[in-house]
């Protein structure tokens, strides 16, 4: 009797620490992916889990926002600015309002004239170390036939080993469409001249 209740006690101690130990594995947040040699680590764009936000002020009173949903290209991060790169593209057609006529007179050549420049891109020259850990980001801004330097403050939202490598960063910045040759509402004021952009990015890294 003894030897049997020493045998279900020591299995009832097993199952428990293999409880406790699964739990344990359950707890630990997914790994940071692996960098290369150079500290950096390149990802593929997953236009699934990205887009592009604008905003705009209409009639000189609401802020309007809209959405770029086909992005595409690459960005590499690193601890160290100087590896931290930018290579985006935008597919105009993909612009999205919730109001598909708006939407067809966006694509129209009174605004980005999608026929014409179907995408808008950006791709960065320079990354350095700004406050509360962000990254001040500078490159090349094309859009509507037209290529601009801009600036734009960068925060890297998280990397990780979860479904695949995986990198995250978003990127804020504001240009004004009128230097742009997009001046449709300006003159009036129906339609505000500086757009608010927030690129939301997700990627992974390729096998």
């Amino acid at each position: 009797m003894l030897a049997k209740t020493l045998t279900v006690a020591t299995a009832l101690t097993l199952v428990a620490a293999g409880l406790a130990a699964t739990a344990q594995d359950k707890a630990k947040p997914a790994a940071a992916p692996a960098a290369s040699a150079d500290g950096a680590t390149t990802y593929g764009i997953d236009d699934v889990h990205s887009c592009a936000l604008f905003r705009v002020q209409h009639a000189g009173a609401g802020q309007f926002w809209g959405r770029f949903n086909d992005i595409s290209g690459k960005f590499t991060l690193s601890a160290d600015p100087a590896m931290v790169s930018f290579d985006i593209s935008v597919a105009i057609e993909s612009v999205d309002t919730n109001e598909p006529k708006l939407d067809g007179h966006l694509k129209s050549p009174d605004f980005f004239n999608a026929k014409e420049f179907p995408t808008m891109s950006f791709k960065s020259s320079s990354a350095k170390k700004a406050a509360n850990g962000m990254l001040e980001v500078t490159g090349d801004f094309s859009m509507h036939g037209v290529t601009k330097p801009i600036t734009a403050m960068v925060e890297i939202t998280g990397q990780s080993t979860m479904m695949g490598v995986r990198g995250g960063a978003e990127a804020t910045f504001t240009v004004k469409r009128s230097d742009f040759g997009m001046n449709y509402g300006v003159e009036k004021g129906a339609l505000g001249d500086m757009v608010k952009v927030v690129v939301n990015l997700e990627g992974v890294q390729p096998k």
